[in-house]
């Protein structure tokens, strides 16, 4: 096979990598139990886009993200090729994707191009997915679907390992693990590549590690794997291969009812937060709150923060009358119903948040929230670090000390709501979970959270209306570190617009969500001046 410089030099490839004849009409490379279709190119074609995905430098591991019809599988087997040439026997790529269904282009991509460059040589058992090389390299496709699917790779070693359809994966948690089998022997350079398109459950993940990073093409530390890598994107213009107006028009018909999911498939822009359930509601101007100080911190407000005979009404500080300051002023005495809001979890995250109503008043930050609007000022996620979906395995004894501890805090006593599912009889001589809390400390009522739906509603409704001086809204403090690391970028559920993608890491987004819908309890009022 020609080495890289020929590759990136040619347009087309105009002879087998082991033959100087033109390929014969009719060879293919052999499938086990399987009739495999004519390649339908004549020469491997390599656009400009791809040209310069197999001219990275092979030490940086690479992220190939953009928009659909760019190219990009077509590219990716291009790096695969070359490294099976370049490594002959030692070569073991492992290729893997969400589910074995989406993995049919890339399968039906393979075949065309390994049969230009093989002619034959190249072998394929459908069976178990595995193709093997005239040098004895090979490429295994496989499905990752699970945490339970890693077990399959363990004492195994790859020199390279592609991702496709990242974006499926909620949390990078699992694509972590994958590295682990990422060894080869010097001077291999092992290499991970990354493919996705914008959109899906990762987006939020993928866009913070990658594509926010660096400017395309430039090379950036990812810091969790401590590799550098490099962002390639693309989008359907750089496919001189298609009919690019004709697929437009696809592309704007398939995605009509979602124009953020068009911007991210035409443009590869990632700046939409598609799939962001929230994302045309969620101002973080608006939204964001810095937090509230504790009951038990003795720094003095500072009092230029809000200038005498002013209020904050949103992201502003505006000023008000006399007559308005005294009500206000009469409205802060009235305090501010404080309670916990909790969502269950084990081997995922469990999320608690110190939430506060408030009576139409100044809040602690000098800040004006009508009536009805719900504060969630602190946070206790018990997530593992450098993952978003899964959890620390607390047991209920140590996570309800954690919930104690996070209500002496702020000085109230550990009561509020919990996920219905909480208060269902579990079968053990404890009682429900709801139970296990109660023995333990931590005393929740139902949410009553009804429906799904109607909640996520609200929740964008309140969203909406922060900031408002009559509209109920809905902020979260700074400080609640998880809700702003998943919620701003949920996704939409792909066979229900009006819902959250459950596949993401929606805890946060519930416990919220259980804040809002929640029905009456005893809660404990405060004055404004006791925060302080």
């Amino acid at each position: 096979m020609p080495p890289l410089r020929q590759i990136v030099r040619w347009t087309r490839w105009p002879t087998s990598p082991r033959t100087t004849t033109a390929p014969r009409a009719g060879r293919q490379p052999s499938v086990a139990g399987t009739a495999l279709p004519t390649p339908s190119a004549s020469a491997l074609d390599w656009t400009e886009f791809q040209t310069r995905v197999l001219s990275v430098p092979q030490e940086w591991d690479l992220f190939i993200g953009g928009g659909r019809g760019g190219g990009k599988t077509f590219g990716l087997a291009g790096l695969i090729l070359r490294h099976i040439e370049e490594h002959g026997a030692a070569a073991r790529v492992l290729f893997v994707r969400r589910n074995f269904t989406g993995m049919q282009d890339f399968e039906a991509t393979c075949r065309q191009v390994f049969g230009l460059a093989y002619q034959g040589g190249a072998s394929y058992n459908g069976s178990s997915h595995l193709w093997t090389f005239p040098s004895g390299a090979t490429l295994q496709l496989d499905q990752y679907e699970g945490d339970q699917d890693f077990y399959k790779y363990q004492g195994k070693s790859f020199t390279m390992i592609a991702v496709d359809e990242a974006g499926q994966y909620s949390d990078p948690a699992m694509l972590d693990m994958l590295r682990s089998c990422l060894r080869a022997p010097a001077p291999i350079l092992p290499r991970f590549v990354v493919v996705a398109n914008p959109g899906g459950p990762g987006h939020g993940w993928l866009s913070r590690r990658h594509v926010n990073k660096a400017t395309p093409w430039h090379p950036y530390l990812e810091k969790t794997s401590g590799r550098t890598f490099v962002n390639c994107p693309s989008t359907y213009h750089d496919n001189p291969n298609l009919d690019r107006e004709a697929y437009a028009k696809q592309l704007d018909a398939a995605t009509s009812l979602d124009p953020d999911l068009g911007k991210a498939w035409k443009f590869g822009d990632w700046s939409i937060g598609r799939g962001a359930y929230f994302s045309s509601v969620l101002d973080e101007q608006r939204v964001m709150i810095d937090g509230w100080a504790l009951p038990s911190d003795r720094r003095e407000r500072d009092a230029d923060e809000v200038p005498p005979g002013f209020v904050r009404v949103g992201p502003k500080s505006i000023k008000l009358t006399d007559q308005k300051l005294a009500y206000l002023g009469r409205l802060s005495g009235q305090g501010f119903k404080f309670f916990l809001a909790h969502d269950y979890g084990s081997t995922s995250p469990s999320v608690t948040y110190v939430c506060a109503e408030s009576p139409g008043a100044v809040g602690a930050d000098g800040r004006f929230y009508a009536r009805g609007s719900i504060l969630l000022l602190d946070e206790l996620a018990t997530v593992e670090p450098n993952t978003l979906n899964k959890g620390l395995g607390y047991t209920i004894p140590h996570l309800c000390e954690a919930i104690t501890d996070l209500a002496k805090r702020w000085n109230i006593p550990a009561k509020g709501v919990g996920d219905d599912s909480m208060f269902s009889f579990g079968g053990s001589a404890k009682g429900s979970y709801a139970d296990e809390f109660r023995s333990n400390g931590v005393s929740l009522q139902p949410a009553r959270k009804g429906r799904r739906k109607p909640g996520w509603a609200l929740m964008r409704t309140m969203l909406q209306d922060a900031g408002k001086p009559d509209r109920a809204g809905l902020y979260v403090a700074r400080r609640c570190e998880y809700w702003w690391l998943t919620v701003p970028s949920l996704g939409r559920d792909p066979r229900d617009f009006d819902d959250v993608d459950s596949r993401g890491p929606d805890h946060a987004a519930d416990a919220c969500r259980y804040a809002l819908t929640r029905g009456n309890f005893e809660v404990r009022s405060s004055a404004i001046s006791g925060l302080y």
